[in-house]
């Protein structure tokens, strides 16, 4: 009975890009870096050409789906975590989602097909960069020992375990916050990018074995393909707005001292 040789590649040239430009050097420029250099022009682009055409009565076209972006951000987000008070931060929140999906939905374009947030460097920026911001917004708001007393010792907990819950809230809100936020972008970008890999690898290798091979890929792992796919779209949406909804929860939080 013959096999199948499944020709599947290492899994560090899945994710390790070498250098296109300055190879070697700091500002060296790989296939991750164009990824994120693209999804920062593509965001700006987006919100530019629509600032270009609010003056039209209804919105087509670039200032449709910015307008629509907008809105989702808004109600979905900041009125439902932080309330009219968290308007000022929907610039910023906006932004992030949209350049977090630019850089996710790669993984299903053809000729790319890499998720750049498959790599940790960003998401623990961008996670650090949340958390510099809470912090920022919870001294601001309550003054650096009020953020302190309302972060470590919530209201309403009995004072004999202060004990217990001083040390947890201490490396939750200060520690875990950041470190989950990078983490669950990662993994999941990490884990959607293996599986679309495994399902392509396989196609491929039945379609061009004939025969048997190439009814399995006609009717088993290419349906697959196409399947995971449309299940990675969902994905990288889904992962943008989780990213988004907990950074407004964490700013929403350290705007206000809990009663």
């Amino acid at each position: 009975m013959n096999l199948l040789a499944v020709d599947f590649p290492p899994v560090n040239q899945l994710f390790d890009w070498p250098s296109i430009w300055f190879e070697g050097s700091l500002f060296a420029v790989n296939k991750t870096v164009l990824i994120y250099l693209s999804s920062v022009v593509v965001t700006m682009v987006l919100f530019v050409l629509a600032g270009r055409q609010n003056e039209t009565l209804v919105p087509r076209g670039v200032a449709h789906v910015a307008e629509s972006g907008v809105n989702f951000i808004e109600e979905s987000v900041v009125m439902q975590t932080m309330g009219p008070d968290g308007k000022k931060f929907m610039p910023f929140l906006t932004s992030m989602f949209f350049f977090i999906l630019f850089a996710n939905i790669t993984e299903v374009i053809p000729f790319i097909q890499f998720p750049a947030n498959s790599r940790m460097a960003t998401p623990i920026t961008l996670a650090l960069l949340v958390w510099v911001i809470y912090n920022v917004v919870g001294v601001r708001s309550q003054g650096f020992f009020g953020y302190l007393k309302n972060s470590l010792f919530p209201p309403g907990v009995p004072k004999f375990l202060y004990l217990i819950v001083t040390p947890i809230e201490l490396v939750s809100t200060f520690v875990v916050r950041p470190f989950s936020l990078a983490v669950r972008l990662w993994a999941n970008m990490v884990a959607g990018h293996l599986l679309l890999v495994t399902f392509a690898v396989l196609s491929a290798t039945m379609w061009a074995a004939g025969g048997l091979g190439f009814g399995g890929a006609l009717f088993l792992s290419f349906p697959m393909l196409i399947l995971m796919t449309g299940f990675e779209i969902l994905v990288s949406v889904l992962q943008a707005f989780i990213f988004t909804i907990l950074t407004a929860v964490y700013i929403a939080g350290s705007m206000h001292a809990e009663h």
